[in-house]
């Protein structure tokens, strides 16, 4: 999956970036696609990997200790655990980044397309391979799903970024309602199969994920995932970045359309390869006990005989080189391969036998972790720390919440944007400004009864309480449910069942703020400053801007699959508009980025519309057609580059 042509191609950028012959606005794209963000911290960088399904085995871990010492600067020793499995550095200089890079590649680490506006880090269940419940080990079509959309020209240049999460039955412990496509496994009619939930999402406009298709079988799925990735390339909206995620989608076309579009571009691909992984379905033992919200807080009893996942708590997903080199030994001492970063900033170790349970204890304790305590089910975003987009300190307020006795999920993000998923917790806040008498006070809006599991939902809006005041207010709303908590219920169904007002009135005192209040509630939680909502660098979650020619690039791959999917059932007037589609394609990203014309380009072009529009006699002479058409779209799009100075697009290798 690490390609050294790749991280050539990035050092050069990042070079000639620094001697400034690349533009801000482009280099951002180059930086992004190599998993780069702009840190708050003017000169520094945060660093994202991406790890499928959180896997990391004992070589990965001492590459992540090694890297840590060298690279990230500012007294900064700590990596963080991600809502997302996967793992960040911060403080790391620009020019250090080529080699960090490097240095994460020979540990087997990548960080490509772990931001911008691609597949991101694809998610999956944190008991995959060993819960009771699961029809089958989804790791495998995990996997080779990563795999096949790296660096896969469709997904190099969508509209906005897309993520997905992979399930292994019907409980949905990865949480698919909040993603862009969700594959959950399932059987039915006893046949093994997947279902699909698509145009899900969280951030300032939550949309909970819809059904696309009930039942996908095995070597359909690749294709299944491709159909819905063409949607977004060809559909979402690359003019208004607010409103490019595929889950705008449902409001543009309507679910019953969206299907229909779904049906049309799957029809036109083949089944996946015939060495595409295929899982070991089993009979799945549905009465087993699920992870709770989709974390997983106790030792869980595996289907292998003999074994258990162990949960290890990590707090707020701070894990230092010591720690990571700790646990590296920790796994080759127990002949152990696998150690999962879960969607809780935690970690999971799975496959350990249940004989050695408290000798392993021993050894985390040493490294000072442990089981998750009672209470500590708390996930924050980076907020006002390391984050350019943040309003508030979000991990300072998570540091002083509690989830009391009854071990309640609680989300703190710093903005709106969800990166702690705030509308998934069962008491979930997110930061806000809000202006009284006159001054900013830093605040954070409650957010109540989220579950991110199948049969769950988002957490509704409740009142808005000073930063100082949130602590208190969760103190409260926790010791309510407790108090009042009927049998088993949970706090989804007790927040449901309460009446209209009950928690304005509840923390109506909390949410009041008097004149002579104000001084005292206008600094955030971690700071001795003024409270003032500014932008600090670049907020570059949205991705970068749109390059016109490697959309095009994107273009021509969607358009050859199609027309070969046109050609297999003899549809040659089909296949013949993909090839028109290609040329047009071309010409327009020319235009849209003033490449000036050279000569021969329009005869060129002319000559191949004419050929397309004369139509082919049979099937081999519209491959060779096919195969003309899209060398000279390539070599047109190569030549464009360096005809207009612009910069070399992403490898596709």
């Amino acid at each position: 999956m690490i390609s050294h042509q790749v991280l050539d191609q990035y050092e050069q950028d990042v070079t000639a970036y620094l001697a400034g012959r690349i533009p801000d606005d482009r280099f951002a794209g180059l930086r992004l696609l190599q998993g780069i963000y702009a840190q708050r911290q003017e000169g520094y960088c945060m660093v994202r990997t991406k790890l499928p399904g959180g896997r990391l085995d004992p070589l990965a871990l001492d590459g992540f200790a090694a890297a840590l010492e060298r690279y990230s600067d500012h007294g900064h020793d700590v990596v963080h655990l991600t809502t997302r499995q996967d793992i960040q550095f911060h403080y790391v200089r620009l020019a250090t980044t080529p080699a960090l890079l490097r240095d994460l590649a020979r540990y087997g680490i990548t960080t490509r397309e772990a931001s911008g506006n691609t597949v991101r880090n694809i998610t999956g269940c944190p008991l995959a391979g060993v819960c009771p419940r699961e029809h089958v080990d989804i790791r495998p079509h995990l996997e080779a799903t990563a795999r096949h959309f790296l660096g896969h020209p469709l997904t190099r240049q969508l509209p906005r970024k897309f993520k997905i999460s992979f399930a292994g039955c019907e409980s949905d412990c990865a949480q698919g309602m909040t993603h862009d496509l969700a594959v959950i496994a399932t059987r039915v009619d006893g046949a093994p199969g997947f279902r699909l939930l698509a145009f899900g999402g969280l951030g300032a406009k939550p949309f909970e994920a819809l059904e696309l298709d009930p039942f996908v079988p095995e070597a359909r799925l690749l294709p299944a995932i491709e159909a819905v990735l063409a949607l977004h390339h060809r559909h979402s909206d690359r003019e208004k970045r607010s409103r490019a995620r595929i889950k705008f989608l449902v409001e543009r076309f309507g679910a019953e359309r969206l299907q229909a579009l779904y049906r049309d571009e799957l029809a036109k691909r083949p089944d996946a390869p015939a060495d595409t992984p295929r899982g070991a379905w089993r009979q799945a033992d549905p009465q087993a006990p699920a992870a709770d919200g989709g974390v997983v807080r106790r030792v869980m009893v595996q289907h292998q005989p003999g074994r258990v996942a162990l949960p290890i708590a990590v707090r707020l997903g701070r894990l230092s080189a010591r720690q990571l080199r700790g646990l590296a030994e920790l796994l080759r001492a127990e002949g152990l391969d696998e150690l999962r970063v879960t969607q809780d900033q935690n970690l999971l170790l799975p496959h350990l036998r249940q004989a050695r349970l408290n000798r392993v204890r021993q050894a985390l304790a040493a490294l000072d972790l442990g089981d998750p305590v009672t209470g500590d089910n708390i996930v924050s975003c980076p907020g006002t720390v390391y984050c350019p987009l943040a309003i508030t300190g979000s991990p300072h307020l998570a540091t002083t919440l509690d989830g009391g006795r009854l071990d309640l999920r609680i989300r703190v993000n710093g903005c709106q944007n969800s990166c702690a998923q705030s509308d998934t917790g069962d008491l979930g806040l997110y930061g806000v400004a809000k202006r009284h008498h006159g001054r900013l006070v830093p605040s954070y809006v409650l957010q109540l009864g989220g579950d991110g599991t199948a049969g769950g939902g988002y957490g509704d809006d409740g009142p808005t309480v000073p930063a100082h005041r949130a602590q208190e207010a969760s103190r409260r709303i926790i010791a309510a449910f407790e108090a009042e908590r009927v049998g088993a219920e949970r706090f989804r169904a007790w927040r449901r069942r309460q009446p209209a007002g009950r928690f304005d009135a509840l923390l109506a005192d909390l949410v009041e703020v008097t004149a002579a209040q104000v001084a005292a509630l206008s600094a955030d939680l971690g700071s001795d400053q003024a409270f003032a909502v500014a932008t600090v660098g670049i907020g570059e979650c949205a991705g970068a801007g749109i390059d016109h020619l490697a959309l095009a690039e994107a273009e021509i791959t969607y358009q050859r699959n199609s027309r070969y999917a046109f050609a297999l059932r003899d549809d040659l007037g089909e296949a013949d508009q993909c090839l028109a589609s290609i040329v047009a394609a071309v010409g327009d990203a020319l235009a849209r980025e003033e490449v000036p014309a050279w000569p021969g380009f329009e005869p060129e072009r002319t000559a191949l519309e004419a050929a397309i529009a004369a139509g082919s006699a049979d099937g081999d002479a519209h491959a060779a057609l096919a195969a003309e058409v899209e060398r000279w779209a390539r070599a047109t799009l190569a030549r464009a580059r360096a005809t207009g100075g612009l910069l070399p697009a992403a490898l596709a290798s």
